[in-house]
């Protein structure tokens, strides 16, 4: 299930479920973030707030404490509450707001779901993200040229292991099937092994995307397995974003490898720790999606929406939510490594040097 994205498509906001116009020229917005425990949300929160206001919206930014459900709910039910004409979600659980989106739908507010589709909703008008199969396709294919894979076969094969975010949030669903196009023939063939048997998305799946989850999962699995530098060999593992990339990082770090001996590590997000972790060789790469870009992109999808003018979307076959295709907008991400960070982290203004 792979995304359009070069699609040139424009969708009329009047026909998205609950995309209702208005005559004014701002808006009230509402913007409901999963949690500031992880740097890549508070980011977000910024960007969209910064960028809403500058375009004369009023913002209402919130943050749902630390991943925590009932507390979104409750915001957004403040939210619909408060009057707010438009409200952007970046969903904890994609499946956990049916039941309050259904006041949204009630009053007409039109709903954005940001980088996480909102599942089982009819109050869901729009989806705004990144290509998260192509994160995964990116990730997929760095692994398989920086390891070596065309060279491997089932006599001398690779080995690797996995791990992935929550089976809640939708877009693990992405980012593993865009790296399991690519890695898939490999492990078919005997070339790629898995020593703990652990191939699955659920099996692989870590907790709110918790590093410490993975780093307890990755000790676990060196236990079990017996990797080590001079003991099984490691050669890469697939790690669906920064945080999960850290918490295995740890985990190697303490067992006795360094930058000599780690194993090909992704990544996603280009968390701070994470590009410091590139620079000093104990992660590989990671996906970087410009939330500046994802920001503006929702922004125009609001001013559109309030000024009765039709919205921009580039796909509008890939994300059913259960209720229907989302017309959605996809922003391109860009693999950034030790060789192209300065370029596409400082150069563009995203990170300060010092900062990384």
């Amino acid at each position: 299930m792979k995304s359009k994205t070069g699609l040139s498509l424009i969708f009329c906001a009047m026909l998205a479920a609950g995309a209702v116009a208005s005559t004014a020229e701002a808006a009230k917005v509402g913007v409901s973030m999963p949690t500031q425990s992880l740097q890549r949300w508070n980011q977000d929160g910024a960007n969209m707030k910064a960028s809403l206001e500058k375009s004369g919206h009023e913002v209402e930014l919130l943050y749902a404490g630390d991943n925590d459900i009932p507390t979104q709910v409750n915001q957004i039910e403040n939210m619909i509450a408060d009057g707010c004409e438009v409200i952007v979600i970046a969903s904890i659980d994609g499946s956990a707001l049916t039941e309050v989106l259904k006041g949204a739908k009630e009053k007409k507010i039109p709903v954005i779901a940001y980088d996480r589709l909102i599942m089982n909703s009819d109050a869901v008008s729009y989806y705004a993200t990144f290509d998260n199969f192509k994160v995964g396709e990116l990730q997929g294919t760095y692994l398989a040229k920086k390891a070596g894979l065309d060279k491997a076969t089932a006599k001398e094969p690779k080995y690797i292991e996995f791990f992935t975010g929550p089976t809640d949030d939708n877009n693990v669903n992405f980012f593993w099937g865009g790296a399991m196009k690519v890695l898939q023939p490999y492990l078919d063939s005997g070339a790629l092994v898995c020593k703990s048997g652990q191939t699955t998305k659920e099996q692989a799946a870590t907790l709110n995307w918790n590093n410490e989850e993975a780093q307890k999962r990755m000790e676990n699995i060196i236990a079990s397995v017996g990797y080590a530098p001079d003991g099984q060999r490691l050669d890469a593992v697939l790690a669906s974003n920064d945080a999960c990339a850290q918490g295995v990082a740890t985990a190697l770090l303490s067992n006795g490898y360094d930058a000599s001996n780690f194993p090909v590590i992704t990544g996603q997000d280009c968390d701070k720790p994470s590009v410091k972790n590139i620079k000093k060789g104990y992660q590989s790469m990671s996906v970087f999606k410009d939330t500046r870009s994802l920001a503006s992109q929702v922004v125009k999808m609001i001013d559109a929406i309030v000024k009765g003018e039709t919205v921009e979307v580039n796909d509008t076959t890939t994300y059913n939510n259960g209720t229907g295709v989302i017309p959605s907008y996809l922003c391109n991400p860009v693999a950034a490594t030790k060789d192209n960070y300065k370029e596409i982290l400082v150069d563009s203004g995203y990170y300060k040097e010092s900062e990384i």
